[in-house]
């Protein structure tokens, strides 16, 4: 029996190395309404991008962001699973990684997925066009459009929301990023994954050094780690500067004590493969980073996202939280920075220091 249209560009998206792929309607989220009161709480912190009236628009019904939309191909791609590759502890603190390293979200060991998944999406686009031997009306993003996409994941099948917010594949994991495909041709949607495999498990929950995950299956992004490193602007709330242990670009904690990444694989795509120094960065030469130093060394990476003055700022804060006093220099060096962001965060973690050497003669 031939293959359908559906399962052609399946096979096809796996060929370009997409590990996941399930196909999904346009129609309104059924837990449109969970979302609507995480923003009305706030909860989304300094990201008003989620807030806009547009955006909130566009994520109820898809078919505004594509008019022809009838059906959503979402598609996964791996990344390492840190978990393997490190062998780090869960935990946040000094016993996690050894001596003056910080920690990066494995996501972003490699190139920044916003550069590398778009030339797949447009391949996989053509190669749904040349199936049917006309032009179709495609619309495409990589975690930067207005989509509830680990919802649309579970409709098309793909896992279930975790209670740490990150859709989980009972046989690969969590270490996956999400890409979607609006297309204007009728595709026939895959089954929704309707179990919840999390059952009384709370390790996440537990694990979390913020407590920043809710009992509903949202998170409080101003308490999270990934959005404090990354996301929030300004200075880190002084309670939460000790919690982010030597984490300077994102968090894995809630993923890496998850039972169901025992599945994952250590390696993921290729395209992902960490670069050297940046999964455990030395925190003193980070902190020297100037800014054509800083341009060089994360070209083409999400660490750009935080920009140098955020990078910076959450090295020092690591470096405060190690509290080796060897590295008071390179903090003393630091309040000369250009960046306010900066010299505040090393002034901190100098007097966080001296505290421990107080409190030990």
């Amino acid at each position: 029996m031939p293959e359908t249209l559906a399962q052609s560009i399946k096979t096809e998206a796996r060929r370009l190395g997409f590990a996941l792929a399930g196909i999904t309607t346009p129609d309104p989220p059924p837990h449109w309404s969970v979302f609507e009161n995480w923003l009305d709480m706030g909860r989304h912190g300094q990201m008003a991008y989620l807030a806009d009236e547009r955006a909130r628009a566009h994520r109820l019904d898809p078919r505004l962001i594509l008019p022809e939309c009838r059906s959503i191909l979402v598609l996964g791609v791996r990344y390492p699973n840190p978990a393997l590759t490190q062998h780090p502890s869960p935990a946040g603190g000094e016993e996690g990684v050894r001596g003056k390293h910080g920690r990066v979200a494995a996501y972003a060991w490699s190139a920044d997925y916003h550069l590398v998944l778009p030339e797949r999406l447009r391949a996989l686009s053509a190669f749904a066009e040349t199936h049917v031997g006309h032009s179709i009306h495609s619309h495409w993003y990589t975690d930067s459009g207005p989509l509830l996409e680990r919802e649309l994941a579970q409709r098309a099948g793909l896992g279930w929301i975790g209670k740490n917010t990150i859709l989980i594949h009972p046989y690969i994991g969590s270490y996956f990023l999400l890409a979607e495909i609006l297309l204007g041709v009728d595709l026939e949607p895959d089954p929704p994954f309707e179990a919840d495999r999390c059952g009384a498990c709370r390790r996440c929950i537990e694990a979390c050094p913020t407590q920043c995950i809710l009992p509903d299956r949202t998170l409080d992004a101003r308490r999270c780690i990934s959005y404090l490193t990354i996301e929030l602007k300004g200075e880190i709330p002084l309670d939460l500067r000790e919690r982010m242990g030597q984490w300077v670009f994102g968090c894995d904690i809630c993923q890496m004590v998850c039972p169901w990444n025992r599945f994952a694989a250590a390696s993921g795509d290729p395209a992902f493969a960490p670069r050297p120094g940046v999964p455990r960065p030395d925190l003193i030469a980070e902190l020297r980073l100037n800014p054509q130093d800083f341009n060089r060394k994360f070209k083409d990476s999400p660490i750009q996202r935080a920009k140098r003055r955020g990078y910076l700022r959450n090295v020092a804060i690591a470096l405060g939280n190690v509290r080796d006093p060897a590295a008071i220099p390179a903090l003393r060096e630091a309040l000369r920075d250009l960046e306010p962001l900066v010299r505040a965060s090393s002034a901190w973690a100098i007097e966080h220091i001296r505290t421990r050497i107080r409190s030990n003669p």
